[in-house]
């Protein structure tokens, strides 16, 4: 039985660690109000989480606006389902893409975020290939890098 990496970085000998090779990612269609994507990257403790009006680009050279939003827990990585009316973010959210990303900078995510600049791979079923997000005035631009 293979285990996998994931489950191995959340938990080793009981302890937990912070495993940057295999972080995972998620992107939720989320209709709401208004139909958007969700963008949230496992850092280890938490999802750092935008919102993606537009969804994220699939082609090189597009470019998305991306709102920063509050950090959601690890357990909703997961979620599929309803949001009920009167709730934060009620409407129908389902997984479009899912899979692990490395962070392809030096530095832990955290860091990134705090310095504006996210450098990231993501190794999903439609989400693949080099993504960068960087700290605008008004919020992120989120776009896919040329191969090099």
């Amino acid at each position: 039985m293979k285990i996998s990496m994931y489950r191995l970085g959340r938990r080793l000998n009981g302890l937990r660690y912070k495993c940057e090779v295999c972080m995972r990612f998620v992107i939720h269609k989320h209709d709401a109000r208004n139909l958007h994507y969700d963008l949230r990257f496992d850092d280890g403790s938490v999802l750092l989480s935008w919102a993606v009006p537009k969804g994220v680009p699939l082609k090189v050279g597009a470019k998305r606006l991306a709102i920063l939003m509050p950090d959601h827990e690890r357990s909703y990585i997961d979620f599929e389902g309803t949001i009920s009316e009167g709730h934060y973010g009620a409407g129908i959210v389902e997984i479009w893409d899912s899979g692990t990303y490395t962070n392809e900078r030096s530095i832990n995510m955290r860091k990134s975020l705090d310095d504006g600049l996210i450098e990231i791979t993501f190794h999903g079923d439609r989400v693949k290939g080099a993504y960068v997000l960087v700290k605008m005035a008004r919020g992120w631009l989120l776009f896919k890098k040329k191969k090099d």
